[in-house]
């Protein structure tokens, strides 16, 4: 039976009245609360990956064996697809894996104590359980993927966080082989949304093993960007392992961040670095090292950087660097033993695996390897701020916009409704141009140059070059640069309808309107 909390005491009842029935989905007091904590905490990491995740979090709670009447049910919502009755089993479920012995525990020690590894056992298999009934019923229900969080007993009930993504956005990303294992019982990271689930579900055991979880304002998620970054730690623990580097594990991420950082007499770094074990059978040597540079000498490393080129790159080991060299022969990706960190810019690279981008990192926060602009974002915010849903307008800007995200040295572009006055006004720093509307081909020639491109909601454009002006901001990012920040100070200073399409060098494109920014 539930255990009856003093703040869930019922009001008195009037003689004769009869008594209220309990609600049998109320397991504490603050459920609602902490549901509605954990749904703001994936919203800002799944949307900060990709807003098509839209991310969506249950609550189930499954009676423990003590509590013989309870039922399976789901905590506070109102949508939900599922049927708490499909988990009626889960416990049956758990004894067959228990049985079958299809579970992988992390390795106990003599001086771990018994009731700790009882308990993580019994929760882990429990896990299994759930994620076994929520993986029949994506199969059935093919728009969702679901992934069941640690199991947290609250009054001799098991709390189970489950999140759901979009399935169609999660298989878009390029992913590492799943359900692998290593000789200790960890999980092998796959990707960056793995990353980011596994994190989530860990901030989500923490809140629920607190005292009265939820009875704050609305919990305290940790920071967004933290979360994402801890992640991005996660996932780079994966190449680690795979190379047997297992003290490297935890500090590659903010190896490759620190070297990505530095300048080697003011040039930015720009190079590749394998990372394999040696005598691979796909790399060959150019020359090698006589004593191999650790990668924690980061100036060093930097230093050896400027010798790359695009067909020779850094090889290391997750270690050391002890060679310069070039990938030959047909690389089996199945191995997952060759992986490729990319420096494409001053504190951004890249991770990649068989020609596939796994992960992109712009001072130090991960990012997926999206596409640089994204269509129905780009939609809603024409929408939003002109008012304009014409679709052959619509696909106009959307073509411009797209071919100068193409642009490798970056660009900015500037949509306004006084695009013509804005142009007169700002004559003596920048080029007018007869109005002429943009296709794909002038807007390759006229982003070619530095300064903004000012355009129309009609798609005409006025001038290129442009110097913009604009009042400063509190909103402006001091790891981003100028051409960012001054995008930011005009749309936040002019008084039309305006849009700013920000194209960096290292590939993110940013959409910004007025309304965006104070959303953030």
């Amino acid at each position: 039976m539930l255990t009856t909390l003093p703040l869930l005491a019922a009001p008195p009842v009037a003689p004769g009245l009869p008594t209220p029935s309990p609600d049998p989905t109320l397991i504490w007091p603050y459920q609602a609360h902490f549901r509605q904590a954990a749904q703001t905490m994936a919203d800002g990491v799944f949307d900060a990956l990709d807003e098509d995740l839209q991310p969506r979090v249950q609550l189930l709670a499954v009676p423990s064996i003590d509590n013989a009447t309870g039922l399976a049910s789901l905590l506070g919502s109102d949508t939900s697809e599922y049927d708490p009755s499909a988990f009626s089993d889960v416990h049956t479920r758990c004894q067959h894996l228990h049985d079958r012995g299809s579970w992988i525990l992390t390795e106990r020690t003599e001086q771990t104590p018994e009731e700790p590894v009882r308990r993580r056992y019994e929760g882990y298999v429990l896990r299994l359980a759930v994620q076994e009934i929520l993986d029949e019923h994506d199969k059935v229900h093919l728009t969702r993927a679901s992934f069941a969080g640690w199991p947290v007993l609250i009054n001799d009930y098991h709390v189970v966080p489950v999140l759901q993504l979009n399935r169609k956005t999660v298989r878009r990303h390029p992913t590492l082989r799943p359900d692998r294992f290593y000789t200790n019982g960890r999980p092998v990271i796959p990707s960056l949304i793995q990353a980011a689930i596994i994190r989530f579900h860990e901030e989500c055991a923490k809140s629920l093993s607190e005292p009265e979880p939820g009875a704050g304002l609305l919990v305290r998620p940790r920071e967004t960007d933290e979360l994402v970054r801890a992640a991005g730690t996660l996932f780079m623990q994966t190449p680690a392992q795979d190379l047997g580097i297992s003290k490297a594990e935890a500090k590659l991420y903010a190896t490759l961040n620190t070297i990505s950082s530095l300048r080697y007499e003011g040039m930015e770094g720009v190079g590749k670095m394998m990372l394999a074990a040696r005598h691979h059978p796909n790399l060959e040597e150019v020359f090698a090292l006589t004593c191999p540079t650790p990668l924690s000498d980061y100036r060093a490393v930097r230093k050896l950087l400027e010798m790359t080129t695009p067909d020779v790159s850094l090889l290391a080991d997750g270690e050391n660097v002890y060679a310069l060299g070039r990938q030959i022969g047909h690389y089996d990706a199945s191995r997952e033993d060759l992986f490729v960190i990319s420096f494409v810019t001053h504190y951004a690279w890249e991770f990649q695996h068989a020609g596939k981008v796994l992960m992109r990192t712009h001072y130090g926060q991960p990012s997926l390897a999206r596409a640089r602009l994204n269509r129905s974002s780009f939609r809603k915010e024409l929408r939003r701020t002109f008012d304009l849903t014409n679709p052959e307008k619509v696909e106009r800007l959307w073509e411009v916009a797209a071919e100068a995200s193409r642009q490798k040295h970056g660009t900015l572009l500037v949509i306004t409704t006084e695009a013509l006055a804005e142009a007169d006004r700002l004559k003596l720093q920048c080029t007018l141009i007869e109005p002429v509307p943009l296709t794909p081909l002038i807007t390759r020639l006229v982003t070619a140059i530095d300064g903004a491109v000012l355009l129309d909601p009609e798609s005409y454009c006025y001038s290129i070059g442009v110097i913009l002006d604009g009042t400063a901001t509190g909103r402006g990012n001091s790891t981003r640069g100028a051409r960012y920040n001054s995008a930011i100070r005009y749309v936040q200073s002019s008084p039309y309808p305006c849009m700013a399409i920000v194209v960096s060098e290292d590939g993110l494109v940013d959409v910004l309107t007025k309304e965006s920014l104070e959303e953030e």
